[in-house]
């Protein structure tokens, strides 16, 4: 197992992104990959604990986090702790602001913020990447009643006028938001221009033609569309979330309601093709959720963010942790044998498919934010 070791003799210099670019997509073929074999790592432990703010309880930033920084821990025998936290946004605030050390964010967040845009305009964050992980897909649910079977159908049109539709968008000033605000704000713009073709007898005030958006956390959304006691709808009709696939409280939507997911293929292609922040036009896969079949969405990029001064010892264990423990992250983190278990609790930590898309030959694609220089070292000795 990679455990700490004495320190390594003088890390290499000059490495630039272009050339570890260049140099992976055109040599990759001979290259020897991490997780491949364990090696040697005479790389230092950590001398003090670390902070990893994640996601919403339950969300794959969550999920994923929680079991990185178990086997983070185990490695190197110093303490990194997962927290919950609202999100993208969040975790970036909390990583430049030095309350955490290490965060998940979206591509587009990181570049918002990087750039001082955006959620971002009154300021720059200072922050590095460690890694490219997995891709979000952005999940448009509506419970399996639910006769709207496109995003125009959440809005006011000249068959259903007097139509109001409450959608959750995540929480305040999260990833989700954004990204839900986006969709949202294009699709309306559609809808009110379908709406000024029609005959002005039949067109609506275009004021009138929207939804009502309601800033809730992952679990508040899945437990709002669900009807209460003798009702026969929830006190949502939608909801949006941006994460990876399965997120279990979507999943278990299933059980109770059933869902669908709506097709925003063509909202996600404008999207894609007009904004930059490494979007993404992708399936949700049918077997993901028991779906009826595979649904286009918007996908984006994930990144391991870290703080600028985060101590290369914290930055190098977790980047080799990532790789090198690649399939205990997919199946989960055994608990040691020593170690009493909780009442009520799995005896395996979750683990996450989304982990099996990890990639070291992209996880260098973290542009424009820059690589941590000890993430930037794995990646050289690795021959990445």
């Amino acid at each position: 197992m990679d455990r700490p070791r004495l320190p390594a003799s003088a890390r290499p210099t000059g490495l630039t992104r272009r050339s570890l670019l260049g140099f992976g997509a055109a040599a990759a073929s001979g290259l020897l990959l991490p997780g491949c074999s364990r090696g040697r790592a005479d790389e230092p432990a950590p001398s003090e604990k670390a902070v990893f703010s994640t996601g919403n309880a339950g969300g794959v930033y969550n999920v994923f986090g929680a079991a990185l920084s178990k086997l983070v821990t185990e490695v190197t025998g110093v303490e990194l702790t997962a927290v919950v936290s609202d999100g993208s946004v969040a975790n970036l605030i909390a990583v430049a602001s030095r309350k955490a050390d290490l965060g998940f964010c979206t591509s587009d967040t990181a570049l918002a913020a990087y750039e001082g845009t955006g959620a971002f305009a009154s300021g720059r964050l200072k922050f590095s990447a460690l890694a490219r992980v997995y891709d979000n897909y952005v999940h448009v649910v509506v419970p399996m009643a639910s006769k709207a079977t496109s995003l125009s159908d959440l809005f006011p049109n000249s068959d259903a006028p007097t139509r109001r539709t409450v959608v959750g968008v995540g929480p305040k000033g999260s990833g989700t938001e954004i990204v839900a605000n986006l969709i949202l704000d294009r699709a309306r713009a559609d809808a009110i221009m379908a709406n000024a073709k029609l005959e002005p007898a039949k067109r609506l005030d275009p004021d009138k033609i929207q939804v009502t958006r309601r800033n809730l956390s992952l679990q508040e959304m899945a437990d709002a569309i669900q009807p209460k006691e003798r009702e026969t709808r929830g006190s949502i009709d939608a909801f949006f979330w941006s994460g990876g696939v399965p997120t279990d409280p979507i999943a278990r939507l299933q059980k109770t309601i059933g869902f669908r997911l709506l097709d925003i293929g063509g909202v996600a292609q404008a999207i894609a093709l007009k904004e930059f922040g490494g979007f993404l036009v992708a399936p949700i896969p049918p077997s993901q959720y028991g779906l009826a079949q595979s649904v286009p969405t918007l996908a984006i990029p994930n990144y391991l963010i870290a703080r600028t001064d985060l101590s290369d010892s914290w930055a190098w264990w977790t980047v080799n942790t990532l790789f090198r423990r690649q399939n205990d992250l997919v199946k989960g983190v055994p608990q040691p044998s020593d170690t009493p278990a909780t009442p009520g609790a799995s005896p395996t930590p979750a683990g996450n498919p989304e982990a099996g898309a990890l990639d070291p030959r992209s996880a260098i694609a973290t542009m424009p934010v820059p690589l941590h220089p000890a993430a930037e070292r794995w990646y050289r000795q690795n021959h990445i």
